[in-house]
């Protein structure tokens, strides 16, 4: 092994690195957030800086413990900085330095101090699939000397102030893709047998089809992060089942024993947002006659999804970022803080930079929510699933109406096949179980699909139109269905849903529909 094998790494050579990411990280992302460029630089870097050393000492596996702290010592000591291994486990490495190699000028920069934590934390999670990285001290903040810590286990960073840090880079790819989707289904059985009431028995539970690229790259990115405790954002377009991807990262974790709630925060008026995720004490306002637990308490252990968290007031935003920097929360009314311990994953349909740039959605905030990004496509960019999805709601929408219903015929196949779906695997959902309903009784092959394939748009100039009118057209189809196998019965429609009844009086209104209509005589 080379005596030194940083040794081509000088303090020129170390801010060339920077300076040249520095442009373009500010091309790429148009803005100049201090932190978020300094850490997006030093992520960046770092795995410069680990390949150079890699290429020195001819190690092209995984970094070991030792050769971690041989990598993130020298490269910090080459560049003026006096660190030194104060301890170190499979846990937890320990580093201590007596000096800055930015010089007396680092206390009036402590941002970055990011940058340190971003290099060892994005270098020790490439190797060890976690890091947590917590500076107890820092020359910026006048303490004489920095103290790093770095954490390769969750289960030891509990408790811990830091940045988390996931293996970010390309997943490698698996052989066997079908044992990977058997090994997320099986875990998805087990979390559903565990949490379905009685009432819901009769549901089959949820399934994911990836038989396209895109999905199945998605497959294998929720078997790498399901065990972190990293934040996750999934973004997609309504209907595409970002839901089911949340629901399998949950069942894939070590929480899968732990509540798993979905909240669609769009659903929430604004006025009650922060009582229904933080809870309220008593007299926190008229009507609070008793404390109230909020989502985040009844999630602890487990998973919160937050669904549309676009949609987030920004009071509601504070609140959460609070919640996700210091782990614990404070009722609305309250003044006891409240430790939590949960994941968050979030979700929109949303361009999350759009509104950070509109000033619309706080940047801090997505920068913690957006630890890792998972991006659904949707299903006109992954038509290998269409057959097998098609296969797949045929025989659970069968089995729901006890219909004979096994296929569908070739020319139905090519109907959906020359439809764009905007709706995603919701609106074929909803399409095929309109479909089936009025099947013939004991037909084993569906001949014919409710489905008006959208001619030549003349008076939708732009796709967000044509979009928000393809949506109510489902938005219709699955309320009028609703009507039919509920029979009109307001209570049950809303359950089934997932809204109140309130909002389902309010779609009726607006679709011009009578649920006395729909009621058996």
């Amino acid at each position: 092994m080379n005596t030194n094998p940083l040794s081509d790494v000088t303090p020129v050579f170390f801010l060339q690195t920077f300076i040249l990411e520095l442009m373009h990280a500010s091309e790429q992302q148009g803005q100049k957030h201090c932190e978020q460029l300094i850490e997006h630089i030093a992520k960046t870097a770092g795995c410069f800086f680990e390949e150079t050393y890699r290429e020195n000492t001819h190690n092209s596996e995984r970094l070991g413990i030792e050769s971690y702290i041989e990598l993130i010592l020298g490269l910090k000591n080459n560049i003026g900085g006096k660190f030194s291994l104060a301890s170190s486990n499979q846990d937890c490495i320990t580093v201590t330095n007596s000096c800055c190699p930015f010089g007396d000028r680092v206390t009036n920069f402590p941002e970055l101090c990011r940058m340190t934590s971003s290099v060892f934390g994005g270098i020790a999670a490439r190797n060890f699939g976690y890091a947590k990285v917590e500076i107890k001290k820092s020359i910026a903040r006048h303490d004489s000397t920095c103290e790093v810590c770095i954490y390769t286990n969750p289960n030891a960073a509990k408790g811990h102030a830091g940045m988390e840090y996931t293996d970010t880079t390309p997943v490698k790819e698996i052989d066997d893709i079908n044992a990977l989707h058997s090994r997320i289904e099986a875990s998805m059985q087990q979390l559903w047998q565990r949490q379905s009431r009685p009432i819901s028995k009769k549901h089959q539970p949820p399934a994911i089809i990836a038989k396209s690229p895109m999905m199945q790259k998605i497959l294998q990115s929720i078997e790498v992060i399901a065990p972190t405790l990293a934040t996750v954002l999934i973004q997609g377009q309504t209907g595409v089942g970002k839901e089911l991807i949340a629901r399998a990262i949950h069942a894939m974790s070590d929480r899968c024993q732990k509540p798993f709630i979905p909240i669609n925060c769009g659903a929430i008026p604004e006025s009650l947002i922060e009582s229904a995720l933080f809870g309220h004490e008593k007299g926190a306002f008229t009507g609070a006659i008793e404390v109230h637990q909020g989502y985040f308490e009844r999630a602890e252990g487990g998973t919160l999804f937050l669904d549309e968290v676009d949609s987030l007031s920004a009071a509601a935003q504070t609140r959460l970022l609070r919640v996700i920097q210091e782990g614990e929360l404070e009722r609305v009314g309250g003044k006891q803080t409240l430790p939590v311990d949960l994941r968050i994953i979030s979700a929109t349909n949303q361009n999350l930079d759009d509104l950070v740039k509109q000033g619309l959605f706080r940047h801090d905030l997505y920068y913690r929510i957006n630890v890792v990004r998972i991006n659904i496509p949707p299903l006109s960019e992954r038509l290998e699933d269409l057959p097998y999805l098609v296969q797949l709601i045929i025989q659970r929408l069968s089995k729901k109406y006890n219909k004979a219903v096994e296929s569908v015929s070739r020319e139905v196949m090519q109907k959906i096949r020359a439809y764009s779906w905007p709706g995603n695997v919701r609106e074929l959902e909803n399409v095929l179980e309109r479909s089936i309903l009025f099947a013939k009784a004991n037909a084993k092959e569906m001949i014919e699909l409710d489905l008006d394939l959208p001619g030549k748009i003349e008076n939708i100039n732009e796709w967000k139109e044509f979009k928000d009118h393809a949506v109510s057209k489902i938005e219709l189809v699955f309320l009028e269905t609703a009507l039919i196998q509920f029979q009109g019965n307001i209570k049950m429609i809303a359950e089934n849903m997932g809204i109140t009844s309130r909002a389902v009086y309010s779609k009726l209104k607006k679709y011009e529909l009578n649920s006395a209509d729909y009621r058996k005589n």
